[in-house]
């Protein structure tokens, strides 16, 4: 089921900035759309194999602004990706005109020594339904399917085993590695969160020299069989467990790795 609603159209009679049909498009997605845990799994999935993860306009010096018409003009008009600000802020508008009952989250980064960033250092979504789930198409390689909030076991999908810890009102996502085992990825809280309240992190993560994403290039995103990274001038691709990485010899080497692998070009 293919739907045709045009810029500016209404879900329930609400009118919208979204052309749906374009947004839909770009996840080269037709199946179902009413809002259920379904129809939320394969968003998600279509979400995370089309649309990839990339920082390449802080690099460009091109501001990231928190607007959800300049997320829609970037990442459904110019064939774009972007980070959680972007990614999750877009598909968060996306599943409430579907219907979906979202609410934004804070989420704070763990770090290579177990500690945690800071207050809206991540942006990720509570999708409420007759279970609650948590979504996130804006943290790279991450749970493919939304995990359930309340299930305290693991949750196994193909590509990874991940499950969710609550301590008080404090939740942690934990990814399990093969060789190091369970580790934390970021702890958030459920209180709901505006895209306003995230200015400040978004200015950060762009702009200061302790940022990772000022450090490097980064674009990546999955694919059916694993994921295709370019990190600064090397191109990495996993297939089914096995990795290759090619060193890019040059700028036109790296933006046609950019147009073949992500379908992006770079002006």
């Amino acid at each position: 089921m293919t739907n045709h609603l045009n810029l500016g159209d209404s879900i329930g009679g609400v009118k919208s900035f979204m052309n749906l049909s374009a947004y839909l498009q770009r996840l080269n997605y037709d199946g179902p759309l009413e809002p259920t845990a379904a129809t939320l799994q394969a968003l998600h999935q279509a979400h995370l194999l089309t649309v990839p993860f990339e920082n390449l306009d802080i690099h460009l010096d091109r501001p990231i602004i928190l607007d959800e018409i300049a997320f829609f003009q970037k990442i459904i008009g110019q064939q774009r990706g972007g980070f959680c600000y972007e990614l999750n802020g877009l598909f968060a508008v996306l599943l409430r005109e579907l219907g979906f009952d979202i609410t934004l989250l804070s989420a704070r980064v763990a770090s290579k020594n177990g500690d945690f960033g800071p207050k809206f250092d991540h942006l990720t979504l509570l999708v409420q339904l007759e279970e609650r789930w948590l979504a996130d198409v804006g943290f790279g390689e991450s749970f493919r399917e939304p995990l359930r909030l309340d299930e305290p076991g693991e949750q196994m999908q193909t590509g990874g085993t991940y499950r969710l810890t609550q301590d008080g009102e404090d939740w942690t996502y934990w990814q399990r590695n093969e060789a190091k085992g369970w580790q934390a990825q970021y702890c958030f809280t459920l209180q709901p969160r505006q895209l306003g309240d995230f200015v400040e992190m978004c200015h950060y993560q762009q702009s200061s020299p302790q940022s990772h994403f000022t450090q490097k290039r980064l674009c990546s995103l999955a694919t059916p069989e694993g994921r295709v990274t370019l990190s600064d001038s090397r191109l990495i691709i996993t297939s089914h467990g096995q990795r290759q990485e090619q060193e890019l010899i040059d700028q036109t080497a790296y933006e046609t790795a950019l147009r073949d692998y992500f379908g992006i070009y770079l002006s």
